[in-house]
């Protein structure tokens, strides 16, 4: 009879509903690119946050800056040089901290280190601003007066960086970068739906525990580099989970693309827009559990 022979019904309720899902995520301001990742959202049981500009506004500023050596105006416009060359957000919040005080200068042999900071040559002498990893590997020495002033600072959930300059330290910066007012809640929503939140950072362990601690994640790994946040999510795959990753940064994109659902942030660089299959506009958290309710609804 025509019942068997003319499944149509289920033929066209399935792109339907997909069709009806993207649509209904574009009102609520997330963006669908991919069918499949709206099909597999509901299925999310583990989700990897990047922390600067996902789970914090990305918009850093320089609270306290400390000059070891002279604040000459040599030195003022080699660090306000060498962040101008730097793709980092950090950077640019160094750059506008100067920007009074800066006359623009040109560095030899600039390079990047990835995860570490950047280094540059003027007048033959060798400048760099990073983390405290990149003044190690260059075996030069944080005293302990400036350690335990960076410790202080780290602990207020701060960054700090190193400028330094013919082997020794000449300023130490930190930064702060706030978090988002939607980031707790939405942490706390994907945790009570039964979802393990996960943290992964590039900054230092203790700027990583005090964010990780006022917005409630147990699950973070800090002085992650961008490679290995590919490898965690791969982890996690291997334990049988369904993992989204959420990010916004040009070294997202590789553990994007390693995601089951990839989720970049609306506010953040055209490359993880590129990869991710999902986009939240407004760059706000809250907008993972509704993209998860929405998968919910469409595939059922």
């Amino acid at each position: 009879s025509s019942d068997l022979a003319c499944p149509c019904a289920l033929g066209l309720a399935t792109p339907t509903a997909i069709m009806v899902g993207v649509g209904k995520g574009a009102e609520k301001g997330i963006l669908i690119k991919d069918a499949e990742s709206l099909e597999l959202a509901h299925k999310i049981n583990a989700i990897v946050l990047d922390k600067t500009g996902t789970i914090t506004e990305g918009k850093p500023v320089v609270t306290d800056m400390q000059w070891l050596a002279d604040n000459t105006q040599e030195n003022i416009n080699i660090l306000s040089a060498l962040e101008k060359s730097s793709e980092h957000p950090l950077a640019d919040a160094v750059v506008q901290y100067l920007q009074p005080l800066a006359h623009p200068v040109s560095l030899q042999h600039v390079q990047s280190v990835t995860g570490s900071g950047i280094a540059a040559s003027f007048n033959n002498v060798l400048y760099m601003i990073g983390n405290a990893s990149l003044l190690k590997e260059n075996n030069i020495e944080i005293s302990n007066s400036v350690d335990a002033w960076a410790t202080q600072k780290r602990n207020e959930a701060k960054t700090v960086v190193f400028f330094a300059g013919a082997n020794k330290i000449l300023a130490a910066i930190a930064i702060a970068d706030t978090i988002k007012q939607s980031s707790s809640m939405a942490i706390q929503t994907m945790q009570s739906m039964g979802i393990e939140v996960y943290m992964l950072t590039g900054d230092n362990h203790q700027t990583a525990a005090a964010v990780a601690k006022q917005v409630d994640i147990t699950n973070y790994k800090a002085e992650v580099l961008p490679h290995d946040k590919a490898a965690f999510i791969q982890q996690l795959q291997q334990q049988g989970k369904t993992v989204a990753m959420v990010g916004d940064g040009i070294n997202d994109s590789h553990a994007l693309a390693q995601a089951d659902v990839s989720i970049a942030m609306g506010k953040g660089s055209d490359i993880a827009m590129d990869v991710a299959k999902m986009t939240l506009i407004s760059s706000d958290l809250s907008k993972i559990p509704a993209a998860i309710r929405l998968s919910k609804k469409t595939v059922a």
